[in-house]
């Protein structure tokens, strides 16, 4: 079906990627609309020609010719498998990446004690909440770390708060006591459990609620309580749905920001 679409219209793909800690995530645009989105692990060592390989078979369940790639932008925390993955990029799409980083329009002022020091991801998820769902606002992805972050209503990114992520409280949990075992992270029915595994469930999701919810309320105290607040990341979800203090979750909002930093970029050429 792409394939069509590609000979008919002549419209090329783009390729936006979110390189974090844990996941490697890619997206496949095709106008404003994306197609599929794929996971690669970010913690495993790889060459170049493995990352090639990889994005070319995601293609390929696609449809989708390597010749349709216009363009390949990535938002990345991770700095040592940069060369890695760009060279893939290089030698299997035959395009050179757009990073972000110095130098790139966002369309967000960044005034924090050293901006240099805000992390891609960070950057990229505030572009696309401001421009999507106004400011000011709260961002809350639920990743790795769990990270808060407010822009004001004139695009201005203050600041922000960084926490433990739900799985990295989780790790630590089954790790350092000898008797807990290993969990599936998910809402159990009842906070007071009657077995190991549901109380781990609960004082974990229950726990982050109330941390999260908290941290919403301080936000709002400081800087308003007109701010909307929206949630992504993959852990994301469920707590959105245990509370009624997040207005948006939005699985996408990294793709998205790298969207609109492509095309603010590409119109300014």
């Amino acid at each position: 079906m792409f394939r069509n679409l590609e000979e008919e219209r002549g419209i090329d793909m783009l390729i936006v990627v979110d390189i974090g800690n844990t996941n490697i995530t890619l997206g496949v645009y095709h106008q404003d609309k994306i197609l599929r989105t794929f996971r690669l692990t970010t913690k495993m060592k790889r060459t170049s020609d493995e990352y090639g390989s990889a994005i070319v078979n995601f293609l390929n369940v696609l449809n989708i010719s390597v010749d349709a790639v216009e363009d390949v932008i990535i938002s990345s925390v991770v700095p040592m498998i940069m060369h890695s993955f760009n060279n893939a990029i290089r030698k299997y799409l035959n395009k050179e990446p757009i990073i972000v980083g110095p130098g790139i329009k966002t369309g967000i002022a960044v005034q924090i004690d050293n901006p240099k020091s805000l992390g891609a991801d960070r950057l990229v998820d505030a572009v696309a909440a401001y421009n999507i769902y106004g400011g000011p606002c709260l961002i809350i992805d639920f990743g790795t770390a769990t990270t808060y972050d407010y822009v004001n209503e004139k695009a201005v990114f203050e600041g922000g708060a960084t926490a433990p992520g739900i799985e990295i409280s989780a790790q630590a949990l089954w790790s350092q006591a000898a008797q807990l075992p290993e969990i599936a992270i998910k809402t159990p029915a009842k906070v007071i459990s009657k077995n190991t595994i549901e109380s781990m469930q609960a004082g974990l999701v229950y726990g982050y609620i109330g941390q999260t919810e908290y941290l919403i309320k301080k936000v709002k105290k400081e800087k308003g309580k007109d701010l909307k607040v929206i949630a992504t990341g993959g852990l994301g979800r469920i707590i959105y749905e245990e509370t009624n203090m997040i207005d948006v979750y939005d699985r996408d909002l990294s793709f998205k920001g790298l969207k609109i930093i492509y095309d603010r970029n590409r119109e300014s050429k």
